[in-house]
């Protein structure tokens, strides 16, 4: 596991946002960071990306971000257990009294037949979905405890209809959607536990024409930006009296005829 450290303060909020080099991730982190946050940025391969980020916040604000890239494959035992670890023994968390908020946004996102998927297919995206999430909070628990912090799942608007194609992705974002109900009730009342499913936000290069029939149903009438989703996620951090929560940030397409 690769760790660079760019700037370190003291006094400050807490959080880890798995995948977070780009896409909503980069969005939640960039978000938080202009709250005064110190942000962990966790990244698989997208160092560069994360990089970047902080560099442009650094030009746009005049100020160094707080914050640091950790590089791991979570697909990975030895590698997650190193990042838990890192996080654990790192003088951000014991200097501000614990982490406030642990945010599980990494995801994979392919369409494929239901006859083609494998099990190892099958196992991934449960792999990063459902046994992440869990073990990242399950070992984190100690200083979200002390924090009376907040742990967010990224979840999707998929729950109840048919996604064709994504038989494997859906079951296991459901999975993650009631692994986060139950810890609401689990981890309470140190530990509050919420939940942010994105609708149309960003569509994937193969998906184009079926983003496009969901952003004629949306009510307002468009689509998303990431900011919207990372300004709902913001707002979960900041709102002490809520858990057990599911946020859809879609437009209104939930509701819609």
């Amino acid at each position: 596991m690769r760790v660079d450290v760019l700037v370190e303060f003291m006094g400050q909020r807490v959080a880890l946002i798995t995948g977070s080099g780009k896409r909503i991730g980069a969005a939640i982190a960039t978000k938080l960071l202009s709250e005064g946050w110190f942000v962990f940025l966790h990244v698989r391969s997208s160092f560069a990306e994360a990089q970047l980020l902080l560099d442009e916040y650094q030009r746009e604000t005049g100020i160094p971000a707080t914050a640091e890239i950790v590089k791991a494959d979570l697909d990975s035992d030895g590698e997650l257990n190193q990042l838990i670890e890192h996080v654990l023994a790192h003088e951000s968390v014991k200097n501000n009294g614990g982490l406030h908020g642990l945010v599980h946004n990494a995801s994979i996102y392919n369409s494929m037949d239901f006859e083609e998927v494998s099990l190892a297919e099958l196992r991934l995206n449960n792999r990063i979905h459902v046994e992440v999430p869990f073990l990242l909070t399950q070992r984190l628990i100690e200083p979200l405890k002390n924090a009376n912090g907040c742990v967010i799942g990224m979840i999707d608007t998929s729950l109840g209809r048919a996604w064709k194609g994504l038989s494997h992705y859906t079951s296991s974002k459901a999975a993650l959607r009631q692994l986060m109900m139950n810890l609401a009730g689990d981890l309470a009342p140190e530990v509050r536990v919420n939940c942010v499913a994105p609708g149309a936000i960003m569509a994937a290069e193969w998906e184009a024409e079926h983003f496009a029939s969901v952003v004629e149903k949306i009510p307002l009438g468009r689509a998303g930006e990431v900011e919207d989703v990372a300004n709902t996620v913001n707002f979960l951090l900041d709102s002490p009296y809520l858990s057990g929560q599911i946020i859809e940030v879609d437009g209104g397409w939930s509701v819609a005829p």
